[in-house]
């Protein structure tokens, strides 16, 4: 995370922020929305694009060097991102690094409503396909505990994190 002079820091909340992928909920206003094929779902299309979209914002912990760390981490075939395009344009999407049967979400962002909704919910779709374990969020927000993200102790999340990363998974 980048902090105010400009250093990068590691962040590490107790308690972590998971989405349960066997719990994962689908809001019905959402359902709706994918039934119309608004978006067309694309994986790794635009990973530059996404990730400067989401550090487009007042508060903002997503900085340059963050920013370099995750194209490589890209490059190096770690970090994805799940788009979410309507009438040929990016509409919204998310970025994060998969490892093992672990995917750690980092950032969001949308141009168009329920677009980034739309690519976490085909995100979830990916990673069950792909039999992983962990969706780690890091934190809560109201927008991520309507999908079913809670809160677990750091001894927990440990726990599973040793399980997830060691499962032989590709995103």
């Amino acid at each position: 995370m980048a902090m105010e002079d400009d250093s990068i820091a590691w962040f590490s909340p107790d308690p972590r922020a998971i989405i349960p992928l066997e719990k994962f909920h689908v809001p019905h206003v959402l359902r709706r929305v994918a039934r119309k094929k608004i978006f067309e779902i694309k994986i790794d299309n635009r990973f530059g694009e996404v990730i400067r979209a989401c550090a487009k914002r007042k508060d903002t912990w997503i900085n340059d060097e963050i920013i370099e760390s995750y194209e490589r981490l890209h490059k190096l075939g770690h970090a994805h991102s799940v788009e979410a395009w309507s009438k040929n344009k990016l509409a919204g999407g998310l970025y994060g690094v998969a490892v093992g049967g672990a995917f750690f979400g980092e950032s969001m962002f949308h141009r168009v409503t329920d677009a980034s909704k739309m690519a976490l919910v085909a995100l979830v779709e990916r990673l069950h396909e792909r039999k992983f374990t962990l969706l780690d969020t890091q934190w809560t927000t109201p927008h991520l505990q309507q999908f079913g993200a809670i809160e677990i102790p750091r001894e927990r999340y440990l726990k599973m994190l040793r399980c997830a990363v060691e499962l032989p998974r590709k995103f």
